[in-house]
Protein backbone atom coordinates (compact mmCIF):
# COMPACT_ATOMS: atom_id res chain seq x y z
CA UNK A 1 0.00 0.00 0.00
CA UNK A 2 1.53 3.29 -1.14
CA UNK A 3 -1.16 5.54 0.36
CA UNK A 4 -3.18 4.75 3.47
CA UNK A 5 -6.06 7.07 2.59
CA UNK A 6 -7.35 8.25 -0.78
CA UNK A 7 -9.65 11.27 -1.08
CA UNK A 8 -11.50 11.36 -4.40
CA UNK A 9 -13.50 14.53 -5.11
CA UNK A 10 -15.83 14.75 -8.10
CA UNK A 11 -16.58 18.30 -9.25
CA UNK A 12 -19.92 17.40 -10.76
CA UNK A 13 -20.09 18.41 -14.46
CA UNK A 14 -16.78 20.33 -14.66
CA UNK A 15 -15.64 19.00 -18.05
CA UNK A 16 -12.57 20.21 -19.94
CA UNK A 17 -13.40 19.73 -23.61
CA UNK A 18 -15.45 17.69 -26.02
CA UNK A 19 -15.04 13.92 -25.92
CA UNK A 20 -14.13 12.04 -29.08
CA UNK A 21 -17.78 11.07 -29.60
CA UNK A 22 -19.24 14.47 -28.64
CA UNK A 23 -20.67 15.04 -32.13
CA UNK A 24 -22.97 12.03 -31.78
CA UNK A 25 -24.52 13.73 -28.75
CA UNK A 26 -24.79 17.14 -30.40
CA UNK A 27 -22.02 18.46 -28.14
CA UNK A 28 -19.28 19.45 -30.57
CA UNK A 29 -17.41 22.45 -29.21
CA UNK A 30 -18.48 22.05 -25.58
CA UNK A 31 -15.84 22.89 -22.98
CA UNK A 32 -17.21 23.72 -19.56
CA UNK A 33 -14.06 24.98 -17.82
CA UNK A 34 -12.61 26.82 -20.82
CA UNK A 35 -15.80 28.68 -21.65
CA UNK A 36 -16.45 29.68 -18.06
CA UNK A 37 -12.91 31.03 -17.85
CA UNK A 38 -13.29 32.95 -21.11
CA UNK A 39 -16.52 34.51 -19.89
CA UNK A 40 -15.53 35.20 -16.29
CA UNK A 41 -11.72 35.33 -16.11
CA UNK A 42 -11.54 32.85 -13.25
CA UNK A 43 -9.41 33.77 -10.25
CA UNK A 44 -8.30 30.36 -9.02
CA UNK A 45 -4.62 30.67 -7.98
CA UNK A 46 -4.65 27.53 -5.83
CA UNK A 47 -6.11 25.28 -8.49
CA UNK A 48 -3.73 26.76 -11.06
CA UNK A 49 -0.80 25.70 -8.88
CA UNK A 50 -2.13 22.15 -9.18
CA UNK A 51 -2.19 22.32 -13.00
CA UNK A 52 -5.98 22.58 -13.15
CA UNK A 53 -6.21 24.95 -16.12
CA UNK A 54 -3.62 22.92 -18.02
CA UNK A 55 -6.06 20.01 -18.14
CA UNK A 56 -7.56 22.03 -21.02
CA UNK A 57 -4.34 22.98 -22.82
CA UNK A 58 -2.10 20.09 -21.73
CA UNK A 59 0.89 22.41 -21.74
CA UNK A 60 3.95 21.50 -19.71
CA UNK A 61 4.05 23.76 -16.66
CA UNK A 62 5.54 23.66 -13.20
CA UNK A 63 2.90 22.17 -10.95
CA UNK A 64 2.39 21.04 -7.37
CA UNK A 65 0.36 18.06 -8.63
CA UNK A 66 0.18 15.60 -11.47
CA UNK A 67 -2.39 16.78 -14.00
CA UNK A 68 -4.09 15.39 -17.11
CA UNK A 69 -7.56 14.67 -18.45
CA UNK A 70 -9.56 11.46 -18.76
CA UNK A 71 -11.62 10.30 -21.74
CA UNK A 72 -15.06 8.73 -21.30
CA UNK A 73 -15.69 5.27 -22.72
CA UNK A 74 -19.13 4.42 -21.38
CA UNK A 75 -22.05 5.44 -23.60
CA UNK A 76 -24.20 8.33 -22.40
CA UNK A 77 -23.30 11.44 -20.46
CA UNK A 78 -25.23 11.26 -17.22
CA UNK A 79 -24.18 11.03 -13.59
CA UNK A 80 -24.41 7.24 -13.30
CA UNK A 81 -22.55 6.68 -16.56
CA UNK A 82 -19.61 8.80 -15.44
CA UNK A 83 -19.43 7.63 -11.84
CA UNK A 84 -19.77 3.98 -12.83
CA UNK A 85 -16.85 4.37 -15.22
CA UNK A 86 -14.71 6.07 -12.59
CA UNK A 87 -15.07 2.95 -10.45
CA UNK A 88 -14.47 0.52 -13.30
CA UNK A 89 -18.01 -0.45 -14.25
CA UNK A 90 -18.52 -0.81 -17.98
CA UNK A 91 -21.85 -0.05 -19.62
CA UNK A 92 -22.49 -1.53 -23.05
CA UNK A 93 -25.96 -0.08 -23.52
CA UNK A 94 -26.79 3.36 -22.06
CA UNK A 95 -29.72 3.77 -19.70
CA UNK A 96 -33.00 4.60 -21.42
CA UNK A 97 -33.92 8.21 -22.05
CA UNK A 98 -37.35 9.64 -22.82
CA UNK A 99 -36.81 13.02 -24.45
CA UNK A 100 -40.44 13.25 -25.57
CA UNK A 101 -41.88 12.26 -22.19
CA UNK A 102 -42.72 8.86 -20.76
CA UNK A 103 -45.05 6.29 -22.35
CA UNK A 104 -48.72 6.53 -21.44
CA UNK A 105 -48.58 3.02 -20.00
CA UNK A 106 -45.89 4.04 -17.52
CA UNK A 107 -47.75 7.18 -16.48
CA UNK A 108 -50.95 5.17 -15.99
CA UNK A 109 -49.14 2.71 -13.74
CA UNK A 110 -47.63 5.53 -11.69
CA UNK A 111 -51.08 7.06 -11.19
CA UNK A 112 -52.59 3.73 -10.18
CA UNK A 113 -49.80 2.77 -7.76
CA UNK A 114 -49.48 6.20 -6.11
CA UNK A 115 -53.13 7.23 -6.27
CA UNK A 116 -52.00 10.63 -7.60
CA UNK A 117 -52.59 12.24 -10.97
CA UNK A 118 -49.47 12.99 -13.01
CA UNK A 119 -48.98 16.37 -14.67
CA UNK A 120 -46.13 17.52 -16.88
CA UNK A 121 -44.57 14.40 -18.41
CA UNK A 122 -42.16 16.38 -20.56
CA UNK A 123 -38.44 16.99 -20.86
CA UNK A 124 -37.91 20.26 -19.02
CA UNK A 125 -35.75 22.36 -16.75
CA UNK A 126 -36.66 21.59 -13.14
CA UNK A 127 -36.92 25.20 -12.10
CA UNK A 128 -39.02 26.12 -15.13
CA UNK A 129 -41.51 23.29 -14.80
CA UNK A 130 -42.04 24.09 -11.12
CA UNK A 131 -42.67 27.71 -12.07
CA UNK A 132 -45.13 26.55 -14.74
CA UNK A 133 -46.98 23.78 -12.88
CA UNK A 134 -46.26 24.44 -9.20
CA UNK A 135 -49.54 26.23 -8.52
CA UNK A 136 -51.48 23.43 -10.24
CA UNK A 137 -49.62 20.90 -8.11
CA UNK A 138 -50.60 22.77 -4.94
CA UNK A 139 -54.24 23.01 -6.01
CA UNK A 140 -54.64 19.40 -7.17
CA UNK A 141 -52.06 17.42 -5.19
CA UNK A 142 -50.75 15.95 -8.43
CA UNK A 143 -47.21 14.76 -9.06
CA UNK A 144 -45.12 16.83 -11.47
CA UNK A 145 -43.21 14.24 -13.50
CA UNK A 146 -40.51 15.35 -15.92
CA UNK A 147 -37.23 14.22 -17.46
CA UNK A 148 -34.28 15.56 -19.45
CA UNK A 149 -31.83 14.21 -21.99
CA UNK A 150 -30.38 12.17 -19.11
CA UNK A 151 -31.81 8.88 -17.93
CA UNK A 152 -33.92 10.29 -15.12
CA UNK A 153 -37.53 10.40 -13.99
CA UNK A 154 -37.97 13.35 -11.65
CA UNK A 155 -40.92 13.91 -9.35
CA UNK A 156 -41.63 17.39 -7.99
CA UNK A 157 -44.13 18.28 -5.27
CA UNK A 158 -44.59 21.06 -2.73
CA UNK A 159 -43.39 19.98 0.72
CA UNK A 160 -46.57 21.22 2.43
CA UNK A 161 -48.84 19.40 -0.02
CA UNK A 162 -46.96 16.10 -0.17
CA UNK A 163 -44.69 15.62 2.89
CA UNK A 164 -41.16 14.43 2.25
CA UNK A 165 -41.66 10.92 3.60
CA UNK A 166 -44.69 10.47 1.34
CA UNK A 167 -42.87 11.85 -1.71
CA UNK A 168 -39.95 9.52 -1.04
CA UNK A 169 -42.37 6.60 -0.75
CA UNK A 170 -43.91 7.50 -4.10
CA UNK A 171 -40.43 7.61 -5.64
CA UNK A 172 -39.65 4.17 -4.23
CA UNK A 173 -42.84 2.89 -5.86
CA UNK A 174 -41.88 4.53 -9.16
CA UNK A 175 -38.35 3.14 -8.86
CA UNK A 176 -39.80 -0.38 -8.64
CA UNK A 177 -42.08 0.28 -11.62
CA UNK A 178 -39.18 1.54 -13.73
CA UNK A 179 -37.09 -1.56 -13.16
CA UNK A 180 -38.86 -3.06 -16.17
CA UNK A 181 -36.52 -3.26 -19.15
CA UNK A 182 -38.68 -1.04 -21.35
CA UNK A 183 -38.79 1.71 -18.70
CA UNK A 184 -35.36 1.28 -17.06
CA UNK A 185 -34.11 4.76 -16.19
CA UNK A 186 -30.90 5.29 -14.29
CA UNK A 187 -32.43 7.32 -11.49
CA UNK A 188 -35.76 8.37 -10.04
CA UNK A 189 -35.28 11.69 -8.25
CA UNK A 190 -37.51 13.34 -5.65
CA UNK A 191 -37.54 17.11 -6.22
CA UNK A 192 -39.44 18.82 -3.37
CA UNK A 193 -40.04 22.56 -3.51
CA UNK A 194 -41.44 25.37 -1.37
CA UNK A 195 -42.95 28.81 -1.94
CA UNK A 196 -46.33 30.48 -2.31
CA UNK A 197 -46.60 31.03 -6.05
CA UNK A 198 -44.74 30.85 -9.35
CA UNK A 199 -42.75 33.98 -8.46
CA UNK A 200 -41.03 32.46 -5.44
CA UNK A 201 -41.12 28.67 -5.87
CA UNK A 202 -37.76 27.20 -4.89
CA UNK A 203 -36.43 23.66 -4.90
CA UNK A 204 -35.17 22.58 -1.48
CA UNK A 205 -32.08 20.61 -0.52
CA UNK A 206 -34.24 17.59 0.36
CA UNK A 207 -33.65 16.04 -3.03
CA UNK A 208 -33.26 12.28 -2.91
CA UNK A 209 -32.02 9.97 -5.68
CA UNK A 210 -33.28 6.43 -6.12
CA UNK A 211 -30.79 4.60 -8.30
CA UNK A 212 -30.13 0.93 -8.99
CA UNK A 213 -27.22 -1.32 -8.16
CA UNK A 214 -24.41 -1.09 -10.72
CA UNK A 215 -24.60 -3.95 -13.26
CA UNK A 216 -21.34 -5.42 -11.92
CA UNK A 217 -19.18 -5.02 -8.82
CA UNK A 218 -17.08 -1.86 -8.70
CA UNK A 219 -13.82 -0.91 -7.05
CA UNK A 220 -15.95 0.20 -4.09
CA UNK A 221 -17.09 -3.40 -3.60
CA UNK A 222 -13.55 -4.71 -3.93
CA UNK A 223 -12.33 -2.29 -1.25
CA UNK A 224 -15.19 -3.08 1.13
CA UNK A 225 -14.83 -6.84 0.62
CA UNK A 226 -11.14 -6.54 1.49
CA UNK A 227 -11.89 -4.80 4.76
CA UNK A 228 -11.15 -1.21 3.79
CA UNK A 229 -13.30 1.79 4.68
CA UNK A 230 -15.34 3.28 1.84
CA UNK A 231 -16.81 6.60 2.98
CA UNK A 232 -19.29 8.38 0.72
CA UNK A 233 -20.03 12.11 0.91
CA UNK A 234 -22.96 13.75 -0.87
CA UNK A 235 -24.88 11.84 -3.50
CA UNK A 236 -22.22 9.13 -3.96
CA UNK A 237 -24.24 6.72 -1.79
CA UNK A 238 -27.34 7.24 -3.94
CA UNK A 239 -25.42 6.91 -7.21
CA UNK A 240 -24.14 3.44 -6.30
CA UNK A 241 -27.32 2.57 -4.38
CA UNK A 242 -25.14 1.99 -1.33
CA UNK A 243 -23.25 -0.84 -3.02
CA UNK A 244 -19.69 -1.02 -1.68
CA UNK A 245 -20.16 1.81 0.82
CA UNK A 246 -19.23 1.31 4.48
CA UNK A 247 -20.21 4.77 5.76
CA UNK A 248 -22.65 7.32 4.35
CA UNK A 249 -22.10 11.03 5.08
CA UNK A 250 -24.91 13.38 4.07
CA UNK A 251 -24.05 16.68 2.38
CA UNK A 252 -26.63 18.74 0.52
CA UNK A 253 -24.42 21.41 -1.08
CA UNK A 254 -20.81 22.17 -1.95
CA UNK A 255 -19.97 23.97 1.29
CA UNK A 256 -21.37 21.18 3.41
CA UNK A 257 -19.60 18.61 1.25
CA UNK A 258 -16.23 20.32 1.65
CA UNK A 259 -16.77 20.71 5.40
CA UNK A 260 -17.52 16.98 5.63
CA UNK A 261 -14.43 16.10 3.59
CA UNK A 262 -12.26 18.11 5.98
CA UNK A 263 -13.99 16.52 8.96
CA UNK A 264 -13.25 13.03 7.60
CA UNK A 265 -9.63 14.05 7.02
CA UNK A 266 -9.32 14.42 10.78
CA UNK A 267 -10.54 10.86 11.37
CA UNK A 268 -8.41 7.75 11.42
CA UNK A 269 -9.31 5.25 8.71
CA UNK A 270 -7.73 3.23 5.95
CA UNK A 271 -9.36 3.28 2.54
CA UNK A 272 -11.30 5.66 0.32
CA UNK A 273 -13.28 8.83 0.99
CA UNK A 274 -15.37 9.52 -2.14
CA UNK A 275 -17.21 12.85 -2.45
CA UNK A 276 -19.43 14.53 -5.03
CA UNK A 277 -19.85 18.31 -5.09
CA UNK A 278 -23.13 18.69 -6.92
CA UNK A 279 -23.80 22.46 -6.94
CA UNK A 280 -21.72 22.99 -10.08
CA UNK A 281 -24.14 20.84 -12.05
CA UNK A 282 -27.50 21.34 -10.36
CA UNK A 283 -27.39 25.05 -9.54
CA UNK A 284 -25.30 26.41 -12.38
CA UNK A 285 -24.70 24.00 -15.28
CA UNK A 286 -28.31 23.03 -15.92
CA UNK A 287 -29.47 26.59 -15.33
CA UNK A 288 -26.84 27.95 -17.76
CA UNK A 289 -25.63 30.32 -15.06
CA UNK A 290 -22.08 31.15 -16.11
CA UNK A 291 -21.50 33.69 -13.34
CA UNK A 292 -22.76 31.35 -10.64
CA UNK A 293 -20.67 28.47 -11.96
CA UNK A 294 -17.57 30.68 -12.00
CA UNK A 295 -18.21 31.79 -8.42
CA UNK A 296 -18.62 28.15 -7.32
CA UNK A 297 -15.25 27.25 -8.87
CA UNK A 298 -13.60 30.22 -7.15
CA UNK A 299 -15.19 29.26 -3.84
CA UNK A 300 -13.82 25.73 -4.23
CA UNK A 301 -10.41 27.18 -5.06
CA UNK A 302 -10.45 29.12 -1.79
CA UNK A 303 -10.81 25.85 0.14
CA UNK A 304 -7.85 24.14 -1.56
CA UNK A 305 -5.24 25.33 0.99
CA UNK A 306 -7.39 24.01 3.82
CA UNK A 307 -7.84 20.66 2.07
CA UNK A 308 -4.13 20.32 1.30
CA UNK A 309 -3.11 21.34 4.83
CA UNK A 310 -5.32 18.59 6.26
CA UNK A 311 -3.77 15.88 4.11
CA UNK A 312 -1.37 13.55 5.88
CA UNK A 313 1.93 12.44 4.40
CA UNK A 314 0.50 9.07 3.32
CA UNK A 315 -2.71 10.53 1.83
CA UNK A 316 -3.56 10.83 -1.87
CA UNK A 317 -5.95 13.46 -3.24
CA UNK A 318 -7.62 13.03 -6.64
CA UNK A 319 -9.87 15.73 -8.12
CA UNK A 320 -11.93 14.92 -11.22
CA UNK A 321 -15.42 15.21 -12.76
CA UNK A 322 -18.05 12.86 -14.17
CA UNK A 323 -19.19 14.65 -17.37
CA UNK A 324 -19.58 18.20 -18.66
CA UNK A 325 -22.36 20.77 -18.41
CA UNK A 326 -21.15 23.79 -20.36
CA UNK A 327 -23.23 26.77 -19.17
CA UNK A 328 -22.46 28.64 -22.40
CA UNK A 329 -23.83 25.80 -24.54
CA UNK A 330 -27.25 25.30 -26.08
CA UNK A 331 -30.03 23.64 -24.10
CA UNK A 332 -29.90 22.79 -20.41
CA UNK A 333 -28.43 19.30 -20.46
CA UNK A 334 -25.07 17.66 -19.77
CA UNK A 335 -22.37 17.87 -22.41
CA UNK A 336 -20.20 14.93 -23.48
CA UNK A 337 -16.72 15.93 -22.33
CA UNK A 338 -13.38 14.77 -21.09
CA UNK A 339 -12.76 15.43 -17.41
CA UNK A 340 -9.86 16.95 -15.45
CA UNK A 341 -7.67 14.72 -13.30
CA UNK A 342 -5.54 16.28 -10.57
CA UNK A 343 -3.45 14.00 -8.35
CA UNK A 344 -1.68 15.39 -5.27
CA UNK A 345 0.38 14.03 -2.39
CA UNK A 346 2.98 15.48 -0.05
CA UNK A 347 5.21 12.56 -1.11
CA UNK A 348 5.52 13.65 -4.74
CA UNK A 349 8.97 14.91 -5.67
CA UNK A 350 8.48 16.17 -9.24
CA UNK A 351 4.79 16.15 -10.19
CA UNK A 352 4.09 16.90 -13.85
CA UNK A 353 1.74 16.40 -16.75
CA UNK A 354 0.54 12.84 -17.30
CA UNK A 355 -0.45 11.29 -20.61
CA UNK A 356 -4.24 11.59 -21.08
CA UNK A 357 -6.12 8.71 -19.47
CA UNK A 358 -7.94 6.49 -21.95
CA UNK A 359 -10.84 5.98 -19.55
CA UNK A 360 -12.28 7.48 -16.38
CA UNK A 361 -11.78 3.93 -15.08
CA UNK A 362 -8.02 4.51 -14.85
CA UNK A 363 -8.79 6.37 -11.62
CA UNK A 364 -10.58 3.40 -10.07
CA UNK A 365 -7.88 1.02 -11.33
CA UNK A 366 -5.21 3.17 -9.66
CA UNK A 367 -7.09 3.15 -6.36
CA UNK A 368 -7.51 -0.64 -6.57
CA UNK A 369 -3.80 -0.98 -7.34
CA UNK A 370 -2.86 1.15 -4.35
CA UNK A 371 -4.81 -1.04 -1.94
CA UNK A 372 -3.87 -4.27 -3.77
CA UNK A 373 -7.47 -5.38 -4.23
CA UNK A 374 -9.20 -7.00 -7.20
CA UNK A 375 -8.75 -4.99 -10.39
CA UNK A 376 -11.85 -3.73 -12.26
CA UNK A 377 -12.79 -5.03 -15.71
CA UNK A 378 -11.78 -1.74 -17.29
CA UNK A 379 -9.14 0.88 -16.62
CA UNK A 380 -5.36 0.93 -16.33
CA UNK A 381 -3.55 1.96 -13.17
CA UNK A 382 -1.14 4.91 -13.30
CA UNK A 383 0.10 4.36 -9.73
CA UNK A 384 3.62 3.55 -10.90
CA UNK A 385 3.85 6.97 -12.56
CA UNK A 386 3.28 8.79 -9.26
CA UNK A 387 6.73 9.43 -7.81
Amino acid sequence: MKFKRVFLIVLDSLGVGEAIDAASYGDSGANTLKHIDEASHLFIPNLKKLGFMETITMKDVESDAYYTYAKPINPGKDTLTGHYEIMGVRLVVPFKTFKDGFPKELINEIEIKTGRKVIGNVAASGTEIIKELGETQIQTGSLIVYTSSDSVLQVAAHEKIIPLDVLYKYCEIIRNITLKDEWLVGRVIARPFIGNNSLNFKRTENRHDFAIDPPEPSVLNFLKDSGYNVISIGKIFDIYNGSGITKKVVATNNKEGIDKIIDIMNKNFTGLCFANLNDFDTLYGHRRNVTGYASAIEEFDATIPVILNNLRTDDLLIITADHGNDPTFKGTDHTKENTPVIVYSRLFKEPKKLTPLESFADIGATIADNFDVRKPNMGKSFLDKLK
